[in-house]
């Protein structure tokens, strides 16, 4: 998604982490099972409000903290969309991050979660650099693990998007996921990615879908010089999760979209390789004093881009 942005157990989870369970060659490193009864805010902060220009796709939902949108529950994360006026928005929904709690670089992020169904919802899971190295969006890239047009609840993507500052940027291109029949993003399913020096891979229940192995960073003018290969994708990222309404990506809501919807994470996961690779670059700070500071918000895929 990209463009202009705008309680529980913190340091004692990473710790607990440090002899997690290995997932294939992976040894756990962060992780958030929302065990509590409230959200573990030394590991999430919260993006508020509208945004510029709709977060930057034209969005008409107003992030907030309100239980009435974001809430912990018998071992789940709920983020709830709601059909209400609040602060000159038709909607309201949540959007978390771990950006000055946690990064990494390298490894694999892994979300248990189920998808809410209805034109115009558009839940997202993905990864935003921790700082700028090479620039404003997308010439630092970023990496959306799974996201879906609540109108086609049997198919989710996922996609890389990097190049240059806006607008030169660019991004993957696909392949979809598309669920066997009977089967849909209702359902709770473990969306992944594996990001490596060399590539990036994409998982739906540990079916391997896509594989990026292309990619260029260029800051500055156009026509810059390209950043050294694997640039952007050499620096931590940070973990996202939100649930927008409306927007280029899937449109805005219609008669059949039945409100409230939520996107509900069971965990998050974050995994380093242990097999041939020496273990990333792990970042944990306590919240910085003005966590609440616009980051940039995902932008909508070009018309006609899949």
């Amino acid at each position: 998604m990209a463009r202009m942005l705008a309680g529980g157990r913190g340091i004692a989870s990473v710790l607990l982490c440090g002899i997690g369970l290995a997932h294939g060659g992976w040894q756990l490193t962060w992780s958030d099972e929302f065990n509590g009864n409230s959200l573990n805010t030394n590991n999430w902060s919260f993006d508020a409000g509208t945004g510029n220009n709709g977060w930057g796709n034209n969005e008409l939902q107003y992030y907030t903290s309100r239980p009435q949108n974001i809430f912990v529950r018998n071992g789940l994360l709920h983020i709830v969309a709601q059909h209400e006026w609040y602060r000159g928005s038709h909607y309201t929904s949540a959007k978390i991050r771990t950006h000055g709690h946690f990064s990494q670089k390298y490894g694999r992020f892994e979300f248990r979660a189920r998808l809410p169904q209805g034109k115009g919802y558009w839940p997202a899971l993905w990864l935003m650099p921790e700082s700028a190295a090479y620039g404003p969006w997308a010439a630092s890239g970023e990496i959306d693990v799974v996201e879906n047009k609540g109108a086609n609840p049997t198919d989710v993507l996922g996609t890389i998007h990097f190049g240059g500052a806006y607008p030169r940027n660019d991004h993957s291109r696909g392949p979809h996921y598309d669920f066997p029949a009977g089967d849909s993003v209702t359902n709770f399913h473990v969306y992944a990615v594996e990001w490596t020096s060399n590539a990036i891979r994409w998982y739906v229940d540990d079916h391997l879908y896509e594989t990026q192995t292309s990619w260029w960073s260029s800051s500055g003018a156009a026509g810059a010089a390209h950043n050294p290969h694997p640039a952007p994708f050499n620096q931590p990222f940070f973990v996202i999760m939100n649930l927008a309404v409306g927007g280029n990506f899937d449109g805005n809501p219609d008669g059949t979209t039945v409100f409230p919807g939520e996107l509900q994470v069971d965990y998050v996961r974050v995994y380093h390789e242990t097999a041939s690779r020496t273990p990333p670059v792990a970042q944990l700070r306590l919240p910085a004093s003005d966590s609440s500071a616009p980051i940039p918000e995902k932008t909508a895929h070009p018309a006609g881009a899949e």
